[in-house]
């Protein structure tokens, strides 16, 4: 292992070498193998200060063990050799000691442009939910952070003597948050369209209240997802019309004597979704299981209660989003005084809106529909999302799927591109490659969350997409979407270490697969950009334990000379400066934190 401490005269001679123009004239010349080109947004004047990050790369493939790069950008002596025991040191920390693993792993100097260490960096591997950092970066640039979701209430007839003679339509266009379930909106939105009736004069519906979520298309769940999860949040269905995330909780209490049929009820109540209740009150109890036996059917209640045994509670995912949204605001209306003739239903198929007169939207981009002047369809009330730049928050924060899918649905639309995953696929497939730079044949998009396992990109591009952020206008709403290491609101990991409070980066979990991939200050003040790939990993528990040894490691990197940091747009950054931890982020503390995939 090489000597670590250096003397002070070496480190000032070494700090000379590294400032020589030779040495800083092209990051990119060596024979090193494959530079990491960092592209950066159009019109932002180049990647971090400079048109081009060159960066040197020798990776190959690891099983036991792995090669990984060394850095053009160097000063010679005790400063190489502090840099190869940092390597040294990192590739230790690398690994759970499973012979079936595969890793990779990139860091990238953002003021330097070199290569500090990379294994595997160009094997396609499953990202698991850093999945959600192209699409949340996609979805900055194509939508725009001030995008929001509009939601909206029409009606299709006259109003007379108080009275609607026609249907209510609630029209959606993938609004996430409506509802309440979501911490970021208040249950209020079907309050709004409450009192926004009231305003009206209308105290009866002669019609239906109807549930539009045509606005989207295609399957709302990818083939390729693990049946076993499409009960549970992560896997909610994805709809143009989303209420409380298309979840609905299923509460079961007993009845008051053996034999008894449980009591079942929702919350919210009114839900309107099909539930087969077979379980029973016994004395000497048992078990109580709420499930599906497939996606589209019923809601089964099966097993046995104790008289007087505690409620059973089970979240679960609705299988007609736009029917339970629907239900939910007929329910809502008729608590608030104004009675409805008709039932909840709802609409599916676009080609069947016109004979309802609902809607028809004539343009991609998320504006309000064009009315029928034959059916007099008029807006009753909007209601809006928070604008991107927040949305992204529980997309990376709580790594929340529906969120995500969310975005790459909408991203199909208003580029032209069908609203489904296949279309948000190639809209963000195309920003990465064109934009990014991201490597074609290594990128596969199945979803927008990392949820399936047919998703493949490297870690390369991972740090690709990490330093086209660091040029973009969007950077700071993009760093403050990322959980922070040490923070229990947030990444709760590597506590009281050097990273806490220091790194930022998004977690990945599905089976046998685990990542993180983020930024960190390293002891000087340089920022790093790294990404950790682990895919066939018997223990995802065990590849995170070695993730935090990692990230703790580079928040200690040292290059072992007087760092100085370059100019950008001609103004001297001092190091100071560098040193300056992460923009304070709101807590939302009413916030829920879960990081990775699955609770």
């Amino acid at each position: 292992m090489p000597q670590r401490s250096h003397a002070w005269i070496t480190a000032v001679a070494a700090s000379i070498l590294l400032l020589l123009p030779a040495a800083l004239a092209d990051f990119g010349s060596g024979s090193l193998g494959a530079g990491i080109e960092v592209r950066a947004p159009a019109g932002s004047g180049g990647v971090l200060g400079q048109d081009r990050v060159g960066t040197q790369d020798a990776a190959g493939m690891r099983g036991a063990s792995g090669t990984f790069a060394t850095s053009p950008v160097t000063a010679g002596g005790e400063a190489d050799e502090l840099m190869a025991a940092f390597r040294s040191d990192l590739e230790l920390l690398i690994g759970t000691g499973s012979l079936s693993e595969q890793w990779s792993v990139v860091v990238v100097s953002v003021e330097q442009g070199d290569t500090i260490f990379a294994l595997n960096a160009d094997a396609p591997m499953a990202p698991a939910s850093n999945m959600k950092l192209f699409t949340s970066a996609a979805a900055l640039h194509l939508l725009g952070p001030d995008f929001r979701f509009p939601t909206y209430l029409l009606a299709d007839g006259p109003v007379v003597d108080g009275v609607l003679e026609g249907n209510l339509v609630l029209y959606g266009t993938g609004d996430p948050t409506l509802g309440g379930r979501a911490p970021a909106r208040p249950v209020g939105a079907y309050e709004v369209f409450l009192q926004a009736l009231r305003d009206a004069g209308i105290r009866q519906v002669r019609g239906e209240v109807i549930g539009d979520g045509s606005y989207y298309s295609g399957n709302p769940r990818r083939p390729s997802w693990n049946p076993a999860d499409l009960d549970n949040w992560y896997a909610a269905p994805v709809s143009a019309l989303t209420f409380n995330e298309n979840m609905v909780t299923v509460r079961v209490a007993p009845a008051r004597a053996a034999g008894l049929p449980t009591q079942v009820h929702t919350i919210p109540e009114g839900a309107g979704v099909p539930i087969r209740n077979e379980s029973r009150v016994a004395a000497g109890g048992g078990s109580v299981a709420v499930f599906r036996d497939h996606p589209d059917g019923p809601i089964r209640v099966t097993g046995a209660m104790r008289p007087r045994q505690v409620e059973v509670w089970r979240n679960i995912t609705v299988a007609d989003p736009p029917s339970y949204a629907a239900s939910v605001l007929r329910a809502t209306i008729e608590a608030g005084g104004i009675s409805v003739e008709g039932k909840a239903t709802a609409e599916g198929d676009p080609g069947s809106r016109g004979a309802r007169g609902a809607p028809r939207v004539t343009d991609r981009l998320l504006v309000a529909p064009a009315f029928s002047p034959s059916r007099n369809l008029r807006t009753v009330a909007v209601h809006h999302s928070e604008p991107v730049s927040e949305l992204i928050h529980p997309v990376n924060r709580r790594s929340h799927n529906l969120f995500a899918e969310t975005l790459l649905f909408a991203m199909g639309r208003v580029t032209g591109e069908t609203s489904d995953f296949d279309g948000g696929a190639r809209a963000m497939h195309r920003f990465l490659v064109e934009e990014v730079g991201a490597d074609e044949a290594s990128l596969h998009i199945e979803d927008g969350s990392g949820l399936s396992r047919m998703n493949r990109t490297t870690a390369r591009d991972l740090v690709r997409l990490l330093g086209y952020m660091e040029a973009s206008p969007h950077v700071g709403a993009f760093h403050e979407s990322l959980p922070e290491a040490g923070n229990r609101l947030g990444l709760r990991r590597m506590e009281r270490s050097a990273a806490a409070g220091n790194l930022r980066a998004k977690t990945g979990t599905i089976h046998r697969t685990s990542a993180l991939s983020g930024l960190v200050h390293g002891a000087e003040g340089e920022r790093l950009l790294f990404s950790i790939l682990v895919n066939d990993v018997p223990s995802t528990g065990a590849a995170k334990r070695a993730e935090d040894r990692v990230g703790i490691h580079l928040a200690g990197f040292r290059r072992g000379v007087p760092f100085i940091l370059p100019t950008r747009e001609g103004v001297s950054m001092a190091r100071t400066e560098a040193l300056r931890p992460f923009p304070q982020v709101d807590s939302d503390r009413d916030r829920p934190t879960v990081t990775d995939d699955r609770p």
